[in-house]
């Protein structure tokens, strides 16, 4: 079959993609941004890449018109706090005009557990969105779940860092509502299961887990599963935005998606429905297995796929291209170069920069600026990255953006998504001499931006000429 998969470079998309591939299919991937699709270069010759971004107004005659099915996995809750539910109906509304003139005879959508009369914001979108793909000419399948549980999941890497990090918690009242967790491996069976199955066209069906849990008996079974000790505290009242502020300065979600967690946190989401679960033979995985399942990848380096990688949120939603040109003119620079004994280390080390390694010299001036920038409303160091040593275009890199990553060429160009006044690259190239340059560009926004700079002279003089010199030397 010829399968369209929206989404691609998502969640769920990543994971969705190599289980197509394997089982024969022909995949055609879209994407915003071609470039940022983390995929190596024996997965790219096999898919066919199309940029669309859906919130635009519809180009005639973008897609194949031989397409089989479809999934349709673009979701906006990040975006914003707002008007992500009017983004999320627009893209819907643009995907089937996109449709119509194809061959397509499935849309398969994964959508949120909706059995209660009073729905979250975010619920809701998703029900409308439902509602909107209903009304196109082509067969829908709605799969609809609660919490998944998997590396690089949002709800699993936020319960992760609140129970890793915290002992002991005084929190609201919502982690007394009840769900059903599910594992990523169990959505992964659900949503290939129904393609192509033609008892599910125009159906809608619940997935979940075998357990009902509330958010604090979550918490307390990863505590349990990570051999941890955890005190929770629960408090009757405690405001969404209270809640969403305890959220957003704990754990490495963004603010925005903290509010829409929260909003949605006080609504049971419960499976009323093991229909599919019947009719695909699937017998789901508990969710303290599901954790366990999780760390084995982790512990591994096997993570596919991380919702922290996602741009929806930020100023890259229309590419990454504005930004790969570093300015030359109006900027401040540091810049320092130095000689190189073993070159192809050095190259390692570069792709190995962030996350659980750290920056090489004074990482704990480094964690301070995160946690300053995390006050000031900024996305802090708490994203790490997703593997340790591999890096592609847009990905996250804790309060770094990667524009481009060319191992080949020996360059890696960083853009900093940091509460700064005005726009910061980070550069590391080796030429073809064996010399490591390190240029650090500043391109200030008005006095502030200057003053900013300089008064961080002193601490660039250290960080930067420590940096160069142990990214040069270590093993």
């Amino acid at each position: 079959m010829k399968i369209l998969l929206t989404g691609a470079n998502g969640y769920i998309g990543m994971r969705l993609l190599p289980l197509l591939l394997e089982a024969g299919h022909e995949v055609v991937c879209v994407v915003r941004n071609a470039k940022r699709l983390a995929v190596d270069a024996k997965m790219r010759e096999r898919i066919e890449i199309i940029e669309i971004d859906f919130l635009e107004d519809p180009e005639p005659s973008k897609l194949p018109i031989d397409i089989d099915a479809a999934y349709y996995l673009i979701h906006s809750m990040s975006s914003s706090t707002q008007d992500f539910d009017e983004k999320e109906a627009r893209s819907a509304s643009h995907f089937l005009k996109y449709l119509a003139p194809t061959h397509c005879q499935q849309v398969i959508y994964l959508s949120g557990i909706s059995n209660e009369e009073e729905l979250s914001k975010h619920l809701s979108s998703r029900k409308n969105v439902e509602e909107i793909l209903s009304k196109g000419e082509v067969a829908l399948t709605v799969l609809r779940a609660a919490i998944i549980v998997g590396s690089g999941s949002a709800s699993f890497e936020i319960i992760r860092d609140l129970c890793e990090k915290l002992p002991l918690m005084i929190t609201p009242k919502w982690v007394k509502t009840r769900c059903q967790p599910i594992a990523i491996r169990d959505v992964m069976h659900y949503l290939t299961g129904v393609l192509g199955t033609e008892a599910t066209y125009n159906e809608s069906y619940d997935i979940g887990g075998p357990d009902i849990l509330t958010y604090k008996e979550m918490m307390q079974t990863y505590c349990t599963v990570r051999n941890l000790r955890l005190y929770i505290f629960d408090v009757p009242v405690m405001s969404p935005r209270l809640s969403s502020y305890w959220l957003y300065f704990v754990t490495s979600t963004s603010y925005k998606l903290a509010l829409n967690l929260v909003d949605s946190m006080r609504v049971e989401v419960i499976s009323k429905d093991t229909r599919l679960q019947e009719l695909l033979n699937v017998q789901p995985i508990g969710y303290r297995t599901a954790i366990e399942l999780a760390f084995e990848k982790i512990e591994q380096n096997q993570v596919i796929s991380s919702w922290k990688d996602s741009m929806v949120s930020g100023r890259f939603r229309r590419g990454l291209e504005p930004y790969i040109q570093v300015p030359k003119y109006g900027c401040l620079k540091d810049e320092k170069q130095l000689p190189l004994t073993h070159p192809e280390q050095a190259l390692e080390n570069i792709w190995s920069i962030g996350g659980n390694k750290g920056w090489y010299y004074a990482t704990t001036l480094w964690k301070i600026r995160g946690y300053i920038d995390k006050l000031f409303g900024g996305v802090g160091l708490r994203r790490g990255r997703t593997h340790p040593n591999k890096i592609y275009e847009g990905d996250s890199l804790d309060f770094w953006r990667v524009l481009l990553a060319d191992k080949e060429d020996k360059r890696l160009l960083l853009f900093a998504e940091m509460r700064v006044p005005g726009e910061a690259w980070l550069e590391f190239c080796i030429d073809e001499k064996n010399v490591l340059h390190q240029t650090a560009t500043f391109r200030p926004r008005g006095l502030w931006g200057r003053i900013y700079w300089y008064l961080m002279l002193p601490f660039h003089y250290f960080i930067f000429e420590g940096m160069i010199r142990n990214i040069a030397t270590s093993k």
